[in-house]
């Protein structure tokens, strides 16, 4: 046990001020305790509830705790995201191993576990939500606020701290593996769905982590952990803009460096980031925290570091504070840098207040700290029982599967529709479609139609990890297309035909797939995605694509499908978007589900049969061709179509587009002011009306262009939306107050400004699809704005009488 006196120390008092605990504490500590807490372990919690055990790593050897304890301990890694454990047993197991750290180090402080969250907490039977690049397709900011909150208070419930999400990183190449992992190709969104991710994360109590700080998303040929080499105003206009939203809006605790180097110096190792912009300008005050091996790349990966002691030196010399996953070059290396001069111990003291702070901020150094989690906190003498919290802890809900099927529903977006969708008469049918009952044969074909993980991205706990434990079970129900299919059509004769694999290139189910596709009324089509890890899937981390043609010979089977002339919607299952050969001119209809989450096909089925009405809006563009990248939408006017070259841009579908089941009129569009001053605001205004049969949702979507500007801007940019949800024949008047500051840009000297001139505000329903624009003129002197500056528009929406 520790000695009794620490719980009379200063630094254990929670009435003192933070830093005057910090200060406290960091007195009492060793050099090797100080280093002992800027590190990590990474372990697997016990399936039998017994304490933790070290996840051994090529990159790290062998971790004995024994060895380390003593010493202290800054993070557990991951120990519900190693391997299946019942959550009760990993919230025991959890709980017995930060007793275990008390007991064995010298003054007895906690470690800070953190867990990844990317869609969801990544634990064995906790929810699969959808992937963020549907959170963005949503255009429903609150909606995820309160996902996230779910998220944050399942990860409090069993003791874990902080949270490794959201990724802030705007997609500029779509065949990068991680797109799935994005809000999307526009940084306005990117920035407004991520604030709204990490308010409800800390709302929890939880660390929220962004990342990956930054440029990892803009490597070249979109190859993961591949160069950067943007320039300066691509960094400060399009890569950085979601993350200073995000601090500012969200109040993250943490963020993570991006592996990647920009232009040739390694982000881990960057003060101009992590210091002279993070913290100097932008004011943030938490912790940076390394991606994985990230510091011990510095000298295996990048050659800026001649060993590891110069790596770890230089990482926090530039801002990194605590190495993750797991103790490597923070560990020994660390010591003999500092011991032999070439690390100021000040420099490891300055990551260190940091870290203890967050400590103290969570309640891990007070006299009263208790191990035990929310979760068997009410067990009282049981908590510690093994038999007594096996299968206690509910980590997916009803009230979360409900909460992930909203999601889904919401996200999913309608590309094309001829009038064939909704079938009609489905179990919960609502409206009809185009067929006045369900059709009698259903042909559901395709590789992921009776995939159950064709909803899941790589970072979802089943696609992660579950995958190397097959005898534990998914944890979760993860109904596949094909049963969704079944179940909401209970009256129509439902048959499959695979065709073939996801990217196996076998072209022998062909035949069969024709001939049932020639005898059903209507054909569901589903293609898609296989997500996985470096190379095990065709999404995912380390799943870049060469191309954005479908994997394997679904392209292939695509048009064979097409050419037996049955209706057939096309259903996307997909963790980025891809090329759809001749679908968009003669499929019934095109469905875009990217990474749905557990209750995707089911939302799927729901707007198949029009129990669900489709809401989605793309947050990345749909190319018309496989080989042109890359194909975002925020472009300059020479990355548009011209006369001048041969290849063609143009997406098939553009970002922000996405239909409906009923139609809207947009009308009394107008501006209040033609010239504003450089530091004023212009107002436009329009009303949208449901003049459908049924009940849908409207995106309005201010996008801004500048015609002359000193500096070359892209042709259209979002600077906001609204989204409206409306009964058959009910309308709203919107209005936008937009100021100056959303016009500006980074000029030719680095610095922000306002410039004088027309801009033109435009309201879309797609950054392709402007039904209305309105210039303004600004006037005045050229205006600097910084990181203070207006990030959106006043958005008002009035529901006409």
């Amino acid at each position: 046990m520790t000695d009794v006196t620490l719980t009379d120390a200063a630094w254990r008092d929670a009435a003192r001020p933070v830093a005057e605990r910090v200060e406290a504490l960091l007195a009492e500590l060793t050099l090797e305790e100080k280093i002992a807490q800027l590190h990590g372990v990474w372990v697997g919690a016990s399936a039998e509830g017994g304490d933790v055990a070290p996840n051994q790593h090529e990159m790290s050897g062998d971790v004995d705790l024994d060895e380390l304890l003593p010493k202290g301990l800054g993070q557990l890694t991951r120990p519900f995201g190693t391997a299946p454990v019942d959550p009760g047993l990993g919230a025991l197991s959890l709980a017995r191993t930060q007793r275990r750290i008390v007991a064995e180090s010298r003054l007895g402080i906690p470690a800070l576990a953190h867990e990844e969250c990317l869609a969801g907490f990544a634990a064995w039977g906790a929810t699969a939500y959808p992937v963020p690049l549907s959170w963005a397709a949503t255009f429903d900011p609150a909606l995820i606020e309160r996902m996230s909150r779910r998220i944050g208070d399942d990860l409090r419930s069993v003791g874990v701290h902080q949270g490794l999400a959201p990724v802030l990183d705007v997609v500029r190449d779509a065949r990068w593996g991680r797109v799935e992992e994005t809000m999307g190709e526009d940084p306005y969104l990117v920035g407004t769905v991520g604030a709204a991710y990490v308010r409800g994360l800390e709302s929890a109590g939880v660390v929220a982590t962004l990342k990956h700080f930054v440029g990892y998303s803009a490597s070249k040929a979109g190859r993961n952990l591949a160069p950067v080499s943007v320039g300066p105003k691509e960094l400060a206009d399009v890569l950085l803009p979601p993350f200073e939203m995000v601090l500012r809006e969200g109040r993250p605790r943490s963020v993570m460096n991006a592996y990647t180097d920009l232009d040739g110096v390694p982000t881990a190792a960057d003060a101009a980031l992590l210091t002279d912009l993070l913290r100097d300008v932008w004011g943030f005050t938490g912790t940076v925290v390394a991606d994985y091996f990230s510091v011990a790349f510095l000298h295996t990966l990048h050659g800026t570091a001649g060993s590891l002691g110069d790596a770890a030196a230089a990482a926090l010399e530039a801002g990194i504070d605590v190495e993750l996953p797991t103790v490597h070059a923070f560990g020994a290396p660390l010591v003999a840098a500092v011991a032999d001069g070439r690390l100021d111990e000040a420099v490891l003291d300055r990551a260190l207040r940091r870290v203890l702070a967050q400590k103290a901020e969570l309640g891990l150094l007070d006299a009263g700290w208790d191990a035990t989690p929310p979760a068997l906190a009410g067990l009282g003498d049981s908590a510690d029982d093994t038999e007594a919290v096996r299968g206690l802890v509910d980590l997916d809900p009803p009230a979360n599967r409900a909460l992930a099927a909203e999601i889904a529903e919401r996200a999913i977006v309608l590309l094309r529709n001829d009038g064939t969708l909704p079938f009609g008469g489905g179990a919960g049918d609502v409206s009809g479609g185009a067929a006045a009952v369900a059709p009698a044969r259903i042909a559901v074909i395709g590789p992921t139609a009776a995939d159950r993980f064709a909803v899941l991205g790589c970072y979802a706990f089943p696609t992660h990890v579950g995958v190397h434990h097959p005898e534990s079970g998914d944890g979760i129900a993860l109904p596949t297309l094909l049963e969704s299919v079944r179940a909401e059509f209970p009256g129509a004769e439902v048959v499959h035909v695979p065709g073939t694999g996801i990217d196996d290139g076998d072209t022998s189910g062909f035949a069969a797939a024709i001939a049932e596709a020639s005898a059903a009324d209507v054909v569901v089509l589903a293609l898609g995605d296989r997500a996985g890890l470096f190379g095990r899937g065709t999404s995912g981390e380390g799943c870049d694509a060469e191309s954005l043609a479908l994997p394997g010979a679904q392209a292939a089977l695509l048009e064979a499908v097409l050419d037996a002339g049955t209706p057939t919607v096309v259903t996307l299952l997909a963790g980025r978007p891809y090329t759809l050969g001749t679908a968009p001119d003669r499929s019934a209809a095109i469905l875009a589900a990217f990474f749905a989450g557990e209750e995707g096909t089911r939302a799927l089925a729901g707007i198949l049969s029009g129990r669900v009405a489709p809401s989605g809006r793309l947050p990345v563009s749909v190319p018309a061709s496989a080989g042109v990248h890359p194909s975002t939408y925020l472009a300059s006017p020479l990355a548009r179509a011209n006369g001048v070259s041969s290849i063609d841009p143009t997406a098939r579908y553009p970002f922000g587009h996405g239909l409906t089941y009923t139609s809207f009129e947009w009308s009394d569009w107008s501006g209040d002011e033609a010239t504003i001053g450089t530091d004023g605001t212009a107002t436009v205004r329009l009303r949208v009306r449901n003049t459908g049969e049924r009940a849908g949702v409207e995106v309005v979507q201010l996008y801004l262009h500048d015609p002359v500007a000193s500096v070359v801007r892209p042709v259209q940019r979002l600077i906001g939306f609204a989204r409206l949800e409306l009964a058959a024949g009910e309308a709203a008047d919107v209005r936008f107050v937009v100021p100056a500051d959303l016009a500006s840009f980074t000029g030719r000297d680095g610095v922000r400004i306002v410039e004088p001139g027309e801009v033109v505000l435009g309201a879309g329903r797609s950054s392709g699809d402007l039904a209305f624009t309105h210039p303004v003129v600004l006037t005045g002197p050229v205006r600097s704005v910084d990181h203070t500056r207006r990030l959106h528009p006043d958005v008002a929406v009035t529901p006409v009488a």
